[in-house]
């Protein structure tokens, strides 16, 4: 399935076989439970029921993809037992990184953690910690009440229109640390979806020469294949717009004009790199590539992807996806032309000039990579893609997670122990920089020129600030250290309430 599908398959690992032995002991601990304090409580042995598959919803779903053995950074000098180790609960159990179920050790670059996707310890006083997967995050199931001691940490790498709530400050506030696709974020994925440079120099899939050839022979000089329709970004509207002006062949359910092979019928919506489905899209000289959502530093395989082929993507999506391009001349940017008109007008002059069409290949060539933040960016991230030598992101951040932790409850302790001689730790807050995306607009012309029932029009807008409503019911239940986020429709209420005699 591609990026824009909420959900994404991944490998299921087995889950062993459970001995009457194991059952046994199982029972006794279930029976001893309510006996048992919460730092006494044996988290190695887990509920059978809590084991969910492991489910990295994630650019690295369909690559390799696995977790990689704790390792012990060298200023972790950590000797502390687990019973003794301050508690990261991953909320979404899906995207737990360790084996299902598990409750494991991680010893990370200057400290080690226990971490767990078992909800029970929620409550505990030595957890520190809850990492939430923004997609799963809801308003209305939330934990509440949001403990003082406790941080929340935001992993989302996902598309902007799978939780609006994140995008209002309201709701971004929410949590201290964040991994987002946005570089201001405190562990920024902005280049999840690019395995690696040697990605981008793989030479180009099918000749310039050939290209020619078959555009000879009735193929069109833009490709668009697409089977998400009805998206915030409006896509469709603007291509069936460009479609007027020059010749694209849609393959999908959206403006479709062109029936796929049969063979690649399965394939097509893949984020694997199939053989067969790249080399029938290799062969044109365009890739339409619009995201589903508008975000800066959004950018999906949709982008990288045209470029490791070497055809020239036709790009909207992260407003500055330029300042990630091999070099200043690589992508066609869509935004760039007043309108679709023009932009057709352009692609027809390349098609035609094949010295101006090659340009946008030299990158192709390391000597003509001149971007140093893209160079940059992938020498120094610390997780991998396709790489076991190096942690997935999921591993990564929750050592950051962790060593942030560990760091501020040393903090804590050191003010409680002198605190006229030392400062109290000041918790990190997400900003919309973290994340904050703008309104849905329309993919084509003016909103105002939009009829009433149009279904673009009835969805997003809408959504978006439904999505403010509930990150404000939010943050009031928390205020009012509620237990009960069934309450959060009451405080929305009570907001809007409040809002229409101009007091909030």
């Amino acid at each position: 399935m591609s990026s824009d599908s909420l959900s994404i398959s991944c490998r299921r690992r087995l889950l062993p076989c459970v001995g009457l032995g194991l059952l046994a002991v199982l029972c006794w601990v279930w029976v001893s439970f309510a006996s048992l304090s919460g730092d006494q409580l044996l988290l190695d042995v887990l509920d059978v029921s809590d084991r969910g598959a492991f489910q990295p919803q994630s650019a690295l779903s369909d690559m390799e993809f696995a977790s990689v053995s704790s390792y012990r950074g060298p200023g972790n000098s950590d000797r502390r037992s687990k019973r003794e180790l301050p508690i990261l609960l991953w909320w979404s159990g899906g995207l737990f990184p360790h084996f299902p179920g598990d409750t494991e050790r991680i010893d990370c670059a200057t400290s080690s953690c226990l971490v767990t996707s078992n909800r029970k310890v929620q409550l505990y006083k030595r957890t520190a910690s809850i990492i939430f997967y923004g997609t799963d995050f809801r308003a209305y199931e939330a934990p509440l009440p949001r403990l003082r001691h406790q941080t929340w940490a935001l992993f989302h790498e996902e598309s902007p229109m799978n939780n609006y709530i994140l995008s209002h400050g309201p709701g971004i506030r929410l949590f201290n640390y964040t991994a987002t696709f946005r570089r201001e974020s405190d562990y920024p994925l902005t280049l999840q979806w690019l395995p690696s440079l040697e990605y981008l120099l793989e030479p180009v899939a099918v000749s310039l020469e050939e290209k020619n050839r078959l555009r000879r022979e009735g193929l069109a000089p833009v490709l668009y294949m697409q089977s998400h329709c009805d998206v915030p970004s409006d896509r469709d509207r603007y291509v069936h717009e460009l479609m007027k002006y020059i010749e694209v062949d849609s393959y999908g359910k959206c403006l479709n004009n062109r029936p796929l092979p049969e063979h690649l019928e399965d394939t097509a919506t893949a984020t694997g790199e199939e053989p067969g489905f790249m080399n029938f899209v290799a062969r044109y000289k365009f890739h339409l590539a619009l995201e589903n959502g508008v975000c800066p530093d959004y950018m999906t395989e949709k982008l990288w992807r045209p470029l490791h082929q070497g055809c020239v993507p036709v790009y909207r999506g992260s407003p500055v996806a330029a300042d990630w391009m091999p070099n200043d001349h690589s992508v066609v940017i869509i935004d760039s032309f007043p309108s679709p008109k023009a932009l057709a007008d352009f692609l027809k002059r390349l098609d035609e000039n094949d010295d101006e069409y090659v340009r946008y290949l030299e990158f192709k060539d390391p000597r003509r990579i001149t971007n140093t933040r893209l160079l940059e960016g992938l020498d120094s991230r610390e997780w991998g893609v396709n790489d076991m030598s190096k942690p997935n992101y999921l591993n990564g951040f929750e050592c950051y997670v962790c060593d942030q932790e560990n760091a501020r409850l040393a903090a804590e302790r050191a003010y409680r122990k002198a605190p006229q001689k030392t400062q109290p730790p000041q918790r990190k807050m997400a900003s919309n920089s973290h994340m904050g995306c703008p309104l849905p607009s329309p993919g084509y012309g003016d909103i105002k020129d939009l009829p009433a029932d149009d279904g673009w029009l009835q969805i997003w807008p809408q959504d978006y600030w439904q999505s403010l409503d509930q990150a404000e019911g939010l943050e009031s239940l928390i205020r009012h250290n509620e237990s009960d986020p069934s309450l959060l429709w009451k405080h929305i209420q009570n907001i809007a309430v409040s809002r229409a005699r101009g007091k909030h």
